[in-house]
């Protein structure tokens, strides 16, 4: 009989700069033995990435090291902790200031503390026994496209992030740039209109509607594919973070109690 797995994969995937390592940090400090897995920490080598319109192409999936993911989370779920030979860079990067109030998190983090309480849904799971289940975040621009099929049979929970072409591109470019393998990479200009967005609508139009990734996502298809999104364009991150953290604590009693 197989040995139960020791850690639960929470997927978050969405277009660059829709609130995606934002999210995954604050729920990382609100659940208790969380912890954050990064898509970005499996990109190739500058000197392999492949080029579009003349400019390296880091939003695609022939950029990342797909077999080194599905490793790495194969040994996660088994070990309940990160591979020995991940180094992660991401964690470098500033996502900057929280969007949501000290307040909110506070309320969050004794919300969930009383979850895990002897009684509660979430005692034994997180917290409060020797057998613990550890949560994974995983995030990641790329998650639920076709050419990661063989990464998404890991994940055991899959949210998605929306956000509108005006805000993605006001949120990128307002970066100043991101540690890399090699140093620190900033966005050439135009990178947003040829490389990200371009990408992130070729990537996930099969979601949507007439393939319009700003309208109506088709409900049967992420029903099929366990992918759950709230609706509507740019929702803002404090209503997010409640919906996800509600979602959290409903789904992983029952996943632990099927493991």
């Amino acid at each position: 009989m197989a040995a139960p797995r020791k850690a639960v994969v929470l997927g978050i995937s969405g277009c660059s700069s829709s609130g995606k390592t934002t999210l995954s940090r604050l729920l990382r400090d609100i659940f208790p033995n969380t912890f954050v897995l990064h898509e970005d920490d499996f990109y190739r080598p500058e000197t392999e990435l492949p080029k579009k319109d003349d400019l390296l192409d880091w939003d695609c999936a022939e950029s990342l090291n797909i077999p080194d993911i599905v490793t790495s989370l194969e040994h996660i779920r088994e070990k309940g902790t990160f591979p020995p030979t991940l180094d992660s860079k991401e964690d470098q990067n500033s996502v900057g200031e929280c969007p949501v109030s000290d307040a909110v998190i506070a309320s969050l983090k004794a919300k969930v503390a009383a979850w895990t309480q002897p009684g509660g849904p979430g005692h034994g799971i997180l917290a409060g026994t020797e057998e613990l289940v550890r949560l994974c975040v995983f995030d990641g621009f790329l998650l639920y496209s076709h050419s990661m099929a063989s990464v998404q049979p890991q994940m055991d929970i899959k949210l998605f992030l929306r956000v509108s072409y005006a805000k993605a591109k006001a949120r990128r470019e307002a970066r100043s740039g991101y540690v890399t393998l090699e140093g620190f990479w900033e966005d050439p200009p135009g990178y947003v209109d040829k490389i990200v967005w371009p990408n992130y609508v070729e990537d996930h139009k099969w979601m949507f509607e007439d393939e319009d990734v700003e309208g109506r996502v088709k409900e049967d298809v992420l029903s099929k594919w366990n992918i759950r999104c709230q609706d509507g364009l740019d929702v803002d991150m404090t209503t997010t973070l409640k919906w996800a953290v509600d979602l959290i604590m409903e789904e992983l009693p029952k996943l632990v109690s099927s493991k």
